[in-house]
């Protein structure tokens, strides 16, 4: 994790730890970096899906942000949609999908898979010979970012990925 990414984390932990709002000034104060710093770090959780409110007294979290894991899964084109369906249908979102790939390194795709209609349309996209999953490069491994409410919620679906086979064991 880079040092910008641990702040920004600190940013959040700090934020979620109270109920009122935290001046700008406070957490550059707290993480020793200017007030500028603070401001980027702030647009970048907001574009990452944190709802951040910026109120005349400080930045306030206006509810929990949706915690995310990364599942390494495998599996063949047939059943591309059961495992979207899977996820969705256990109140997951598919943030991307992405490869490691031995020349090139990582490759992935924003998703934003949330629903059985938003996975009918991901597959009418992949069906209709416009384009294949990345998954073939590697083999049929590929990875998941996927963002629920809980980790209880994320734990659910792991177990059920895993049932259904599509989880690559940790070796």
């Amino acid at each position: 994790m880079t040092r910008a990414e641990q702040r920004r984390k600190d940013i959040v932990t700090l934020l979620m730890s109270g109920d009122d709002p935290v001046p700008g000034g406070v957490l550059a104060e707290r993480l020793g970096v200017s007030r500028q710093i603070i401001v980027q770090d702030i647009a970048v959780l907001k574009a990452a899906g944190y709802d951040i409110l910026a109120t005349h007294n400080g930045y306030l979290i206006k509810e929990a942000p949706k915690i995310e894991r990364v599942f390494k899964v495998r599996h063949d084109s047939t059943r591309t949609a059961d495992e979207l369906n899977c996820i969705v249908d256990l109140g997951g979102v598919v943030v991307d999908v992405f490869v490691w790939h031995k020349v090139y390194g990582k490759i992935g795709a924003n998703l934003n898979i949330f629903s059985r209609h938003s996975v009918a349309r991901f597959m009418e996209g992949i069906n209709s010979g416009r384009s294949t999953e990345l998954m073939h490069i590697t083999d049929g491994y590929h990875y998941h970012t996927v963002r629920a409410d809980s980790n209880a919620a994320l734990d659910q679906i792991e177990a059920e990925l895993t049932a259904r086979g599509y989880i690559v064991p940790e070796v």
